[in-house]
């Protein structure tokens, strides 16, 4: 378990169905999926100016924090369901 996994343990205690559940179903906007990938192929390529490094940067730390959330809700749904 990560020290991320850790910090956000606790998240479980305040989940209940809905929420999980809305959890799971959330998408990216396609626009912002778009925006990401071209970052990532710039970031890749060696061509990022300052002010694209920082924004592909801030999808980066996103995507680390919402991650571990996107993978509690659907154990806390299974959990729910043999309960």
């Amino acid at each position: 378990m990560t020290a991320l996994d850790r910090m956000l343990d606790p998240l479980s205690d305040c989940l209940n169905t809905e929420v999980a559940r809305r959890i799971v179903a959330l998408r990216i906007a396609p626009e912002i999926e778009t925006r990401i990938q071209d970052l990532a192929d710039r970031c890749h390529e060696g061509r990022l100016t300052e002010a694209e490094r920082a924004e592909y940067q801030g999808y980066v730390e996103g995507a680390e924090i919402v991650s571990p959330i996107k993978l509690k809700a659907p154990r806390f749904l299974r959990e729910q369901d043999s309960g």
